[in-house]
């Protein structure tokens, strides 16, 4: 069954195009799909097979999720990726052989799956990342010495790209052991700033264990063991750390530690001043605000007058990486639905959806929210129905 009509995938692949400002020719070159076909689509005369629908959204550098509702081709390639992932890392501490890739090319490739992370577009990271992990593996392998860190840096990116489409997708086993696999790298090193990158990804084990006062602890010797905040670099590393010292202090019930841990991610986020993406973490102004409305969430209901403040005083600008603009309106929507404010969650949840569908998709508070607003709530039945399918609330 298909949720859109033929002319709403079409409306959505010209708006696209348009906003790339891509030609219908140039959207055919870029996406190998003939010139025929994409205007067939996009006039609504013809509904895309899978094939086509994903190499325009690859040509488009969106995710296919964004041009047809309901969409699972991304789950699929996700879930053929993950048993060559688990494969790929099986022997990582066995030397094989050099990579089929320089080390140029290599980080180029490394770059690219990481704007992917960054921009949620799993199916794209499903696509190539066994091959690409393999590389990096072999690569820490034979690099000289004076290229161990920069080797160590692209596997730990590598592997934290592969790790958001394992614990994304439940799989928190292989998700650790690809964090295993960066704490590996970083270590043997010596890499402290790869260290602390790998420190940050690893809480994702405490959030999936419920292990929060143990993951606070954690955190907090990386915090001690990160370099000095002498430099913009060693600063963002200290500030996010901080950042996920809060969280988890707020999933922990620990108001004192999560306050305390916010505002020394303040202080690092006005050191570094300016809003970037450091050894793979976005970190900087906006990015404390994120998680100032993360922290409020994290402490429950009786703090949702503070997550509300968050958002009336300031929204996510759209330069921050998708999946972190994604985050924010999900966590809003959370606290929306607790103040009884349906109308508003589900405005969010849109929001949320707008900025990185497939991150909204397999998000659990996402679909919480959306079955909540479905059981208690008439608001807008048929668009909200609409989206609980799309989501999988149903």
């Amino acid at each position: 069954m298909f949720v859109d009509s033929p002319r709403e995938v079409g409306e959505r692949v010209a708006a696209c195009r348009r906003a790339r400002r891509l030609t219908q020719t140039g959207l055919a070159a870029a996406s190998h799909v003939s010139y025929s076909t994409v205007r067939a689509v996009e006039r609504g005369a013809r509904r895309p097979s899978d094939d086509v629908l994903e190499a325009l959204a690859a040509a488009l550098g969106v995710d296919a999720t964004q041009l047809r509702t309901g969409y699972v081709g991304t789950e699929r390639r996700v879930h053929q990726a993950l048993p060559a992932l688990s494969a790929g890392i099986a022997g990582y501490d066995v030397p094989q052989g050099p990579p089929t890739r320089g080390p140029a090319e290599l980080g180029v490739a490394v770059r690219e799956v990481a704007d992917w992370r960054l921009g949620a577009q799993y199916g794209r990271i499903a696509t190539g990342i066994p091959d690409l992990l393999c590389d990096s593996i072999r690569y820490v392998h034979t690099a000289r010495a004076a290229e161990q860190r920069t080797a160590a840096r692209m596997l730990v990116a590598t592997a934290r790209a592969g790790d958001a489409i394992a614990f994304k997708y439940g799989e928190y086993d292989l998700s650790a052991r690809l964090i295993d696999l960066m704490r590996w790298a970083a270590d043997g090193a010596a890499d402290p700033l790869a260290q602390a990158a790998a420190a940050y990804v690893r809480t994702e084990v405490f959030f999936a264990a419920r292990a929060h006062a143990v993951g606070l602890v954690a955190l907090e010797q990386a915090i001690h063991a990160a370099p000095a905040p002498s430099s913009r670099l060693t600063a963002a590393a200290r500030g996010a750390l901080h950042m996920r010292a809060a969280v988890i202090a707020g999933r922990g019930g620990d108001a004192d530690a999560a306050d305390t841990h916010l505002t020394d991610a303040r202080h690092f986020g006005d050191q570094v001043a300016r809003e970037g993406v450091y050894l793979g973490t976005a970190f900087g102004p906006d990015s404390v605000r994120i998680h100032e409305m993360s922290v409020a969430v994290s402490l429950g209901p009786n703090h949702v007058d503070r997550a509300l403040r968050v958002a009336t005083e300031w929204t996510p600008p759209a330069t921050l990486p998708a999946e972190r603009r994604s985050g924010f309106y999900i966590e809003l929507a959370r606290a929306q639905e607790w103040a009884n404010l349906p109308g508003d969650a589900f405005e969010s949840l849109r929001a949320a959806r707008a900025a990185a569908p497939q991150h909204t998709r397999e998000h659990p508070w996402a679909r919480e929210v959306t079955s909540g607003l479905r059981r208690f709530h008439r608001a807008d039945a048929e668009s909200l129905s609409h989206f609980a399918h799309w989501i999988g609330a149903v």
